[in-house]
C-alpha cells in the first residue's frame, strides 16, 4: 500500500472516530444509534429493493395485503398521535421557544423524554419504509415515484443524524408537525384499504396534499428565521432542513399541479 493511500485511510479513520465522538452520549446505546453502519445498510437495501423488486414482481400476481395493511396503517396513526402529543406536551412543559430552541443535553426527565420521542420519530421513518414494500407487492408501481422514494430514504438518514446529534431543541418542530400530518395521512391510507366503497368518504385527499405542502412551508419559515438570527442551535442542521424542505415543496408542488390542477384544466377543455 502506498504512503498516500495509508494517509487517506488514517484520515478517514480519524474523521469517522471524531464523527462518532461528537454524538449525544445519551442516545449512544439506543437501537440503531451506535454507528451509522446499520442505517446505511438499510438505506442501500431499500434502494436495491426499489430497483430490483418491480422486475421480480413483473410476471407475478399482485398480493392481497388487506389483512396486513389495515392494522399497519392504524398502528402508524396511533404512533403518530403519540409522537405529536409527546412533542407538544414536552415542549410546553419545558417552556420551549418556537422561535429558537437550543438542545438540552442534560439527563433531566423532560430532556430525556424529548430525546426519546425524537428517537421514536426516527424509528417511525424506518417502519414507514414498508409503505414502499407493500406498494411493490401489490404491483402499484406508479406509487413508487421518485418523490416517494426520495422522501422515504432521505428521512431515515436525516433523522438518524438528528437523533445522534440534536435530539431535541429546534428539531422538535419538524417532528411534531410531521407527526400531526401523518395522523391524517395514515388514516386516509387505512380507510382506502377497505375498498372502492370508501372513496366517497375520502374526498379530502386533495386537502391532505395541501396540508403536506403547508408543513414544508412552515419548516422553511421556521428554519429560515434561525438562519438570519443568532440561535444557539447547530447552523448546519438549520441549513440542511431549510434546503431539504425546499426540495420537498418543489416535488410535492409538482405532484399537486399534475394530480389536481392540470387534471381540472383538462376536464374543463372536454366540456
Amino acid at each position: 500500500m502506498t504512503l498516500s493511500k495509508m494517509s487517506f485511510l488514517e484520515d478517514a479513520k480519524t474523521f469517522y472516530t471524531e464523527f462518532l465522538k461528537r454524538g449525544d452520549p445519551r442516545v449512544e446505546e439506543w437501537f440503531l444509534m451506535q454507528t451509522p453502519v446499520p442505517i446505511m445498510i438499510l438505506f442501500f437495501s431499500y434502494i436495491f429493493v426499489v430497483l430490483v423488486s418491480p422486475r421480480v414482481m413483473r410476471n407475478g400476481q399482485p398480493l392481497n395485503l388487506k389483512a396486513i395493511l389495515i392494522p399497519y396503517n392504524f398502528i402508524l396513526v396511533g404512533l403518530s398521535i403519540y409522537m405529536f402529543l409527546e412533542f407538544l406536551t414536552v415542549s410546553l412543559l419545558s417552556n420551549y421557544s418556537y422561535k429558537c430552541q437550543p438542545v438540552d443535553y442534560s439527563d433531566s426527565p423532560l430532556a430525556m423524554r424529548m430525546a426519546k420521542v425524537c428517537w421514536w420519530f426516527f424509528f417511525s421513518k424506518v417502519i414507514e419504509l414498508l409503505d414502499t414494500v407493500f406498494f411493490i407487492l401489490r404491483k402499484k408501481f406508479n406509487q413508487v415515484s421518485f418523490l416517494h422514494v426520495y422522501h422515504h430514504c432521505t428521512m431515515i438518514l436525516n433523522w438518524w443524524m438528528g437523533v445522534k446529534y440534536v435530539a431535541g431543541g429546534q428539531s422538535f418542530f419538524t417532528g411534531m408537525l410531521n407527526s400531526f400530518v401523518h395522523i391524517f395521512m395514515y388514516s386516509y391510507y387505512g380507510l382506502a384499504v377497505f375498498g372502492p366503497h370508501m372513496q366517497k368518504y375520502l374526498w379530502w385527499k386533495k386537502y391532505l396534499t395541501k396540508l403536506q405542502l403547508t408543513q414544508f412551508v412552515a419548516f422553511v419559515i421556521h428554519t429560515g428565521y434561525n438562519l438570519i438570527t443568532d440561535c444557539d442551535f447547530p447552523q448546519g442542521f438549520n441549513v440542511a432542513v431549510f434546503i431539504y424542505a425546499i426540495t420537498l415543496i418543489l416535488l410535492f408542488g409538482n405532484f399537486y399541479y399534475h394530480s389536481y390542477l392540470q387534471s381540472q384544466r383538462e376536464k374543463k377543455k372536454l366540456y
